[in-house]
């Protein structure tokens, strides 16, 4: 027997131990970080990992980093949820950290329903949606994580990710999205020999190694002079150079390898194995009977007590201690945290259990699933005992058993929110349930309950086209005459999953079936929870005046249920659809009430949703100083571990401080990282970073950002999101001076949106870009008199111009000034300059505190008294309309602002405009007016208000010729003056 097979002595890794050592580093300043570990079976991850921890607890830091370490378990259908996490977090439990007692309440209890020892007495966090219920679990994670770190870093370390179940996947996702400043290092170890093609594990690394804080880490086996540096530690005496080859040779630098060669008295001579499963199974045969028994039983329970070997094994106390002690001498077993037996390593186990005979292992697997029903069921490992007692019966092929435990398991499964476990182990179910005889079926449970079960799982989990197959079968299998409730109950879930799919009218139509079904007097809290979803789905629509019709059913209903949480949800869709129908004071107050309901009840992101809906309605109404107040307001009670609900509601801080003109603001308050979000939410995110790059002229920024969203947008029924991509793809065109792109993305977004939408306020916006795409059109054809082009230019805008009439006889003060922009845009249309018009738009502008949207209207109030030869009042409105774009930061407008008064010899604030100003470079332009180079040289120059003389001198010709110059450019160009081709040499991109 040798007394040791590992070396006592840590070898080579020296690179990627600093590699780990320096992410500890960084994060201790506050820079959070995520390592990607890999490497083959045995090549020394958990050894690199332990080395971390051991140089971590002795580095002298006080206080030390915390180091939590969890590992995945290999189940049949990974159907154990939490794993590796429960593990980490498990000794924070027993040693009662003070940092648990510093959660706030609804954490601990989202905790303690996976770790009991958390739970507060008569905690309870109750959610009304049953899909935030993981998101909520997660965000108590990070609670817990941020408070451990704020003495000292902490190091989350999870193992073994190739096995790790979906719910411990989707919390890795979550958690590596939402770092920001926490002071973590979030270690990953996986095997890469284990992931195949269609590994679970490999969409998540691929996700994980686009984010900037990633860094991966892959372990190559040892070369020759490494492994003689282990070899001489194992033997005591440096190891022969003959001894180094062969070994190096059949293990290929593999660490465990080498080890179990050794061990298996296999030094490189004779008959080599075939793998290290062949060399570690001939190390279990010399082992005797008992002690091979109690291996087995582990192989099968991967980590067991004693008492448990013992049942199993048949064997008594004594006997079964002998047998562990030989076990744990040959360095076969080794005991864990919890004083439970498992393998030296996961491979060693993985070995012995394939060489196990089928029946073998059935007859292991059953006697595991009944002595685990024994035991005590109380204790902090009731999910893992539920879990593992399902695994063990349909390993056993106990049918009846299997399907019981099964259904108790996700029944488990499900308090805990980890739906992707749940949509497995009911599938597990229903294809047992045929199976079995209805006398040994569950009580309590029938083929509709387990249909259902699995298809809420499913929908939750995001899988909804599986989801609504199943609740179709669920359907046909009830009948609606003799059972109604439980028919409308399908239906109204069935509606929720089509409306994920973007079937909007197909879900509310079958929502529509569902309440005809709910009679009054029965079911109650579902017919109000129907109603309320129902009237959010219509105002998604933009059909206001029906969803207050539903809402207000469904708050008399959700009042009558006593169900607050819905009452406060009803009250939040009342609020805005009163308020995108003019009724501003009353939805103003319901909204308000709603804040107030989801105080009381403790739901955070209810007061996230009222106090972000709130500051977007008030910017929509004009409000816009009050918005930004409330918006701010809502951040503050808002934590940041609700990091969906902070996120959402930053965003709205982003985009009120855009509107009310603080653009530092809105910078700091947009995410400059959009990887970590999705759905919804990524839409929100990249529509507002593409606004505010094209406020500040960043072309190619806004691009990106709007391409990043297309499809989302393309599949979106939600006038909100359609509108604004439109209104943002078409300046962007219009810039570009793409005016069919522009023209198209105005006339895309109003078709999708227009037909029975009570949604003015969008259609305002869109029809208000629309007529400035025409009017740019309208110019653009008078210059190069292509009249029929003139002609659909100037038809259009006026559609666009009768909408904005329309909406402003019904709207407020914003399509009010709407309507004044497009007025004003319809007089440039006209060539009929418009600066009375421009002034009446930036006055309305200005009154509702939208400083943006006013100085661009007097940059051109600036350019029409230009046309008309009305130098001075025009360098007041250039002059006003500079200084607001330059404290916004928009070198768009700002450069535009500066040509002009260039063109136009405007002094502004007592300084002429200097011909050194940066101008945005624009591409070479098409000449669509015969130009010569020369001429085109000429234009420059008049365009920026050069007389005769200033351009003989600048271009080395006489006066007279320059003269000569300007009179044919005037003559090419259709005009009678020096200004109005400086203007058509801007807009044409010639000077």
């Amino acid at each position: 027997m040798r007394s040791r097979l590992t070396s006592t002595h840590f070898v080579g890794r020296v690179g990627e131990l600093s590699e780990l050592l320096l992410a500890v580093r960084e994060a201790s300043a506050g820079r959070s970080a995520l390592v990607l570990l890999g490497g083959d079976s045995g090549v020394g991850k958990t050894r690199l990992v332990g080395e971390l921890e051991q140089r971590l607890a002795t580095s002298g830091d006080e206080p030390p980093a915390l180091v939590l370490r969890g590992e995945g378990v290999q189940q049949s259908d990974g159907e154990l949820p939490y794993a590796p996490l429960l593990s980490a977090l498990r000794p924070l439990v027993r040693g009662r950290h003070p940092a648990l007692e510093a959660l706030s309440a609804g954490s601990r209890a989202q905790l303690g329903s996976i770790l009991p020892g958390i739970a507060a007495s008569g905690a309870t966090d109750e959610t009304h949606d049953p899909a935030s219920g993981q998101l909520r679990l997660f965000e108590a994670v990070l609670e817990l994580i941020d408070l451990l770190s704020q003495p000292a870093p902490v190091v989350l370390i999870l193992e073994d990710m190739h096995w790790a179940d979906r719910s411990t996947r989707s919390f890795v996702a979550f958690l590596s999205r939402s770092l920001r400043q926490e002071r973590l290092v979030l270690l990953l170890t996986y095997r890469t020999d284990e992931l195949h093609r269609r590994h679970a594990l490999r969409p998540l690394l691929a996700e994980l190694d686009r984010l900037e804080r990633a860094r991966r880490i892959e372990l190559e086996p040892f070369d020759r002079a490494e492994l003689r540096e282990a070899l001489a530690d194992i033997l005591g005496a440096e190891p022969d150079k003959h001894l180094v080859e062969r070994l190096y040779a059949r293990s290929e630098g593999n660490p465990l390898y080498t080890e179990e060669l050794l061990a298996a008295g296999l030094d490189g001579r004779g008959a080599a194995p075939q793998s290290l499963r062949d060399a570690f199974i001939g190390r279990i045969e010399r082992l005797s009977d008992p002690a091979q028994q109690a291996a087995r039983a582990v192989a099968v329970g991967r980590a067991l007590s004693e008492q448990t070997i013992a049942t199993v094994t048949g064997g008594d106390r004594d006997n079964t201690q002998t047998a562990l002690r030989e076990a744990l001498a040959e360095q076969v077993l080794i005991t864990d945290q919890d004083e439970r037996f498992c393998f030296r390593h996961a491979l060693l186990r993985e070995a012995l259990y394939d060489d196990l005979l089928p029946g073998e292992r059935g007859e292991w697997h059953l006697a595991l699933a009944l002595a685990l029903e024994e035991k005590d069921s109380t204790g902090d490992r009731e999910l893992e005992r539920a879990t593992t007692i399902a695994s063990h019966y349909a390993a056993a092929g106990d049918q009846p058993a299997a399907l019981r435990a099964s259904v108790h398991a996700a029944q488990f499964a499900g308090r805990v929110h980890a739906y992707g476990e749940v949509s497995e182990l009911v599938e597990r179910a229903l294809e047992l349930w045929p199976r079995v005889s209805e006398d040994a079926r569950p009580t309590g449970v029938d083929h509709v309950d387990l249909l259902a079960m699995a298809a809420r799982a499913y929908g939750i989990s995001g899988q909804w086209p599986r989801s609504e197959v199943l609740f179709r079968r669920a359907l046909d299998e009830v009948d609606p005459d003799s059972d109604p409730l439980r028919y409308a109950s399908l239906l109204s879930r069935l509606a929720r999953i089509q409306r994920a799919l973007n079937r909007a009218p197909e879900a509310i139509e079958t929502a529509e079936r569902a309440l005809a079904m709910l009679a009054d007097q029965e079911g109650a809290r579902e017919r109000a929870s129907l109603l309320a979803w129902l009237g959010r789905t219509r105002w998604l629509r933009g059909r206001y005046r029906d969803a207050i019709a539903d809402a207000e059913v469904a708050l008399a209903a959700a009042i009558e249920a006593g169900d607050r949480s819905a009452e406060g949800e009803v009250l939040n869709t009342l609020g805005m659809a009163e308020i995108m129908l003019g009724e501003l004071p009353k939805g103003v107050a319901r909204l308000r009430q709603a804040i107030e309901i989801a105080r009381e009840v403790d739901d955070v992101d209810g007061i996230a949703t009222a106090y972000g809906n709130l500051a977007d309605l008030l910017g929509l109404s004009g409000r816009t100083r009050e918005a930004l107040e409330v918006a701010q307001e809502g951040l503050e009670l808002t934590p940041k571990r609700f990091i969906r609900s902070y996120d959402w509601i930053e965003m709205t801080v982003s985009d009120v401080a855009f509107r009310a003109g603080d653009w530092e603001l809105s910078r700091s308050s947009l995410c400059q990282s959009a990887a970590r979000m999705s759905g919804v939410a990524f839409m929100f995110r990249q529509l507002r970073g593409a606004e505010l790059a094209l406020g500040e002229g960043e072309d190619e920024i806004a691009e990106s950002c709007l391409d990043s969203v297309e499809n989302l947008i393309r599949e979106s029924t939600e006038p909100q999101w359609i509108a604004l991509h439109g209104v943002l793809v078409s300046e962007l065109g219009r810039r570009r001076g793409d005016y069919g792109a522009a023209r198209a993305a105005v006339e895309n977004a109003l078709d999708r949106i227009e037909v029975c939408t009570d949604d003015i306020k969008r259609i305002a916006r869109i029809s208000a870009a629309g007529v400035r795409v025409e009017a740019d059109r309208a110019q653009r054809a008078r210059d190069l008199a292509e009249r029929a082009e003139l002609r659909d230019a100037l038809a259009r805008a006026r559609l666009h111009v009768g909408r904005l009439e329309a909406a402003a006889g019904e709207g407020g003060p914003v399509e009010r000034a709407y309507m004044a922009e497009g007025k004003a845009e319809m007089a440039r249309a006209r060539g009929r300059g418009g600066a009375p018009q421009w002034a009446k738009a930036a006055t309305a502008w200005e009154d509702v505190d939208r400083p943006y949207e006013a100085a661009s209207a007097r940059w051109r109030e600036a350019e029409a008294l230009v046309s008309a030869g009305e130098r001075a009042p025009a360098a007041a409105a250039a002059g006003r309309a500079l200084q607001t774009a330059t404290e916004l930061g928009s070198k768009w407008l700002s450069d535009e602002i500066r040509v002009l008064a260039e063109r136009g010899r405007l002094e502004l604030d007592g300084a002429r405009a200097s011909n050194g100003s940066a101008v945005t470079a624009a591409p070479e332009p098409q000449d669509p007016f015969g130009l010569t180079p020369r001429e085109r040289q000429v234009l420059a120059l008049v365009a920026q208000g050069a007389t005769n003389r200033q351009i003989g001198a600048a271009l080395f010709m006489a006066e007279k010729t320059a003269s000569v110059h300007v009179s044919r450019i005037l003559s090419k160009l259709g005009v009678s003056g020096r200004t109005q081709a400086a203007a058509i040499a801007h807009r044409q991109h010639l000077a």
